[in-house]
C-alpha cells in the first residue's frame, strides 16, 4: 500500500503558475511511474503529466510547453510545475503512483482554479 499526499494548489488568475508537490509513502518499489491527474466539473479524470523511475516525462497535449513534471527518487516525491495556466485547468489535481503488477494508488487531490 502506497499513501499520498499532495500540497501546493490554490487560487490563481490566468497566466500565474502554481507547483504541486506529492510526497509518496509506505510500500514504494523502485520501479514505478509517478504523475498528475486531473478531474474538471462534470468531466471524466484525465492525465496530465507521468514520470517512470529512471524515464523520460510524458504530458497531455494541452499541457505541453507550459506543465513540468520532476520527481525525486530518494524523496519519493513528484513534482508539477504549472505555468501560463489558463481558466480550462481548473480542475482537481491527483496525484498517481504504481509499481508493474501492482495496484495504482492515488492523493486525495488538490484544488486548482485559475480565474480569467
Amino acid at each position: 500500500q502506497v499513501q499520498l499526499v499532495e500540497s501546493g494548489g490554490g487560487l490563481v488568475q490566468a497566466g500565474g503558475s502554481l507547483r504541486l508537490s506529492c510526497a509518496a509513502s509506505g510500500s514504494i518499489f523502485s520501479i514505478n511511474v509517478m504523475g498528475w491527474f486531473r478531474q474538471a466539473p462534470g468531466k471524466e479524470r484525465e492525465l496530465v503529466a507521468t514520470i517512470p523511475s529512471g524515464g523520460s516525462p510524458h504530458y497531455a497535449d494541452s499541457v505541453k510547453g507550459r506543465f513540468t513534471i520532476s520527481g525525486d527518487n530518494a524523496k519519493n516525491r513528484v513534482y508539477l510545475q504549472m505555468n501560463s495556466l489558463k481558466p480550462e485547468d481548473t480542475a482537481v489535481y491527483y496525484c498517481y503512483f504504481q509499481s508493474p503488477g501492482r495496484p495504482a494508488s492515488w492523493g486525495q487531490g488538490t484544488q486548482v482554479t485559475v480565474s480569467s
